[in-house]
């Protein structure tokens, strides 16, 4: 059976392994491919006395941040903005449902839909050819004599580092960034779309699908590799077969965040949805901005049940033939509908504009005010993602229990109208993508860093409170069960039963959620909310290329800092 969407989740950006190939329902089948390497280990709560320290320290910076802001001379609270807050909300109860609207919002999902699909398939095409040839599988030495020798060892590991390493950069850089660049390059067209969504998503990719390899049997392909048998070869008849679920399953969870970059890229002139939003919200249309935020909803519920279809499916081989069908289906319509310009990648006109962008790129320069005004914002940007990363983290965890779908016949109704009311808290804030948070959070804040945390830790609670949902259906409940049977009361029961086994999955997710946040506060930082995405923001309106070059390398810094910080973090719990 295919593993769940958090497994391939737990691969993501992060080098240190996941606690979540230990358990759960499909921990039997994946352990047992990798009892070769590591034999399975029971999950354990994180050594309370290695994670006080990494606890005192996030404290501290959490306080400090939050009461840096809250010390700033003049007001924070947008009190103008209240009543249009509540006015947003009252428009609720009446969307615009005219027909020429919804017939916008058809084409313009449409739009929105073709961008995530093609740039999901581009993205996983690339993904799985890179992404062999970055996996230490690839490079491993193909027999044991080969590999003794020192030389060999260090030109296979230099090899391997360089490739890993190239895609640093494509990787760092949020999609609304590249979309800002290649509309400098190819204009206004549809391309812009997808490429913006299949660069960093392939190099994401890549990187996942080189562990996935890396994590699969090795015994077939190193017999394979001494038999004389070339690396393509020994691949395909030795490693595809038992990674193949895996990499089937990552690629539709890249496809529901690709629905969501793809709203956000429009918003930033791509068009879809999110360019109509700009639009509604723009005009103060509400009821306008409500059709379209349940529009959005209601497409992130489709792609949502889709995905757990398909991966509870596992070999159900009619299901996965006919999802490969309908995507063939939606690639087709996607290319009809756009109608991309492939032609224009390949022109004159093109190569020029790019050699004249990569010309106004370089050198990269420091925004005006120099490395003061650098380091305070990309001070500002941690401190947004990291507040955000604490607040979802802290919601989610509470919601978790209660969005997780019960077993057996004993649930009561109470609990099952919770649990769905839970679900459809969940779904709807992460439907919603950051931008459209922090223009709701503008209507009660004035724009800074405050505003910005509070749109990004609505849309990680989305997310990280249906990861930790899963977490909590996947929990082996006999020690609870036992406890209870014993006369130990319901409390000391989820303490000592229920919290070892999710408190080191929720931390490992909330880590990972906070490395994606960093990313995040460019596209909340374009509407204003602060940090370098409003400095980037700032430098675009203003043309001032080689500084967006300097804003950008920032990001890239920051976002490595967190991934080395949550490396370390992992690591010093394990």
């Amino acid at each position: 059976m295919s593993p769940s969407g958090l497994t391939a989740l737990t691969r993501l950006e992060g080098p240190g392994r996941h606690p979540s190939w230990q358990s759960g329902p499909h921990s039997g089948q994946q352990s047992g491919q990798r009892s070769s390497r590591r034999p399975d280990r029971p999950a354990r709560w994180p050594r309370l006395g290695r994670g006080r320290t990494w606890a005192t320290v996030w404290a501290l910076v959490l306080v400090w941040s939050v009461g840096s802001w809250l010390a700033e001379d003049g007001p924070l609270v947008n009190t103008r903005g209240w009543p249009m807050f509540a006015e947003f909300f009252a428009a609720a109860l009446t969307p615009d449902l005219s027909a020429d609207f919804l017939a916008r919002i058809a084409e313009a999902t449409l739009t929105t839909l073709s961008f995530a699909i093609l740039g999901t398939l581009l993205a996983v095409a690339g993904g799985l050819v890179v992404g062999v040839l970055i996996s230490e599988t690839w490079w491993a030495a193909g027999s044991p004599a080969r590999g003794r020798s020192r030389a060999s060892r260090t030109a296979r590991r230099a090899g391997w580092l360089v490739t890993r390493l190239s895609l640093a950069l494509p990787r760092g850089i949020h999609e609304a960034v590249w979309a800002l660049l290649l509309l400098s390059v190819l204009g206004r067209d549809p391309l812009v779309g997808v490429l913006a969504i299949a660069i960093p998503f392939g190099a994401i990719t890549a990187k996942v699908y080189a562990e996935i390899i890396d994590e699969s049997a090795r015994g077939p392909f190193e017999a394979l590799r001494a038999s004389g048998a070339r690396r393509g070869p020994a691949l395909l008849y030795a490693v595809a077969p038992i990674a193949l679920p895996d990499l089937a399953s990552y690629a539709f969870y890249r496809f529901e965040c690709a629905v969501r970059s793809a709203v956000i890229l429009g918003m930033v002139g791509a068009g879809g949805l999110g360019f109509e939003l700009v639009l509604s919200f723009s005009g103060s249309r509400h009821s306008e901005v409500w059709t379209l935020i349940y529009t959005m909803v209601l497409l992130g519920a489709v792609v949502d049940r889709w995905g757990s279809g398909l991966r509870r499916a596992g070999g159900r081989r009619w299901r996965t033939g006919g999802t490969v069908l309908i995507t063939a289906v939606l690639a087709i319509t996607a290319l009809v509908h756009l109608g991309p310009d492939l032609s224009r990648v390949f022109s004159a006109r093109t190569a020029g504009l790019f050699a004249g962008l990569v010309d106004d790129l370089l050198p990269p320069a420091l925004p005006d005010g120099g490395w003061s005004r650098l380091l305070e914002d990309s001070l500002e940007t941690l401190q947004m993602s990291l507040v955000a990363g604490s607040i979802a983290g802290v919601a989610a965890v509470g919601v978790a229990f209660v969005a997780a779908r019960g077993r057996g016949a004993g649930v009561s109704p109470v609990r099952r109208a919770a649990g769905t009311a839970a679900r459809w808290l969940l779904l709807f804030t992460r439907s919603l993508p950051p931008p459209v948070w922090a223009l709701l959070a503008l209507f009660l804040f004035l724009p800074g860093p405050l505003p910005g945390a509070l749109a990004l830790a609505a849309y990680n609670f989305g997310i990280l409170g249906r990861l930790c949902a899963e977490v909590v259906e996947n929990l082996d409940r006999r020690s609870h069960d036992h406890l209870i049977a014993a006369g130990a009361p319901p409390l000391s029961a989820f303490t000592y039963g229920i919290v070892p086994q999710a408190g080191g999955r929720f931390l490992s997710y909330g880590l990972y959620r906070w490395e994606v946040a960093m990313r995040e506060t460019v596209v909340v930082g374009v509407v204003g909310a602060g940090g370098l995405g409003r400095l980037l923001e700032d430098q675009r309106v203003a043309f001032d290329y080689g500084g967006m070059t300097g804003t950008i390398l920032a990001l890239v810094v920051l976002s490595a800092l967190a991934d080395l910080i949550s490396s370390a973090v992992r690591r010093s719990l394990r």
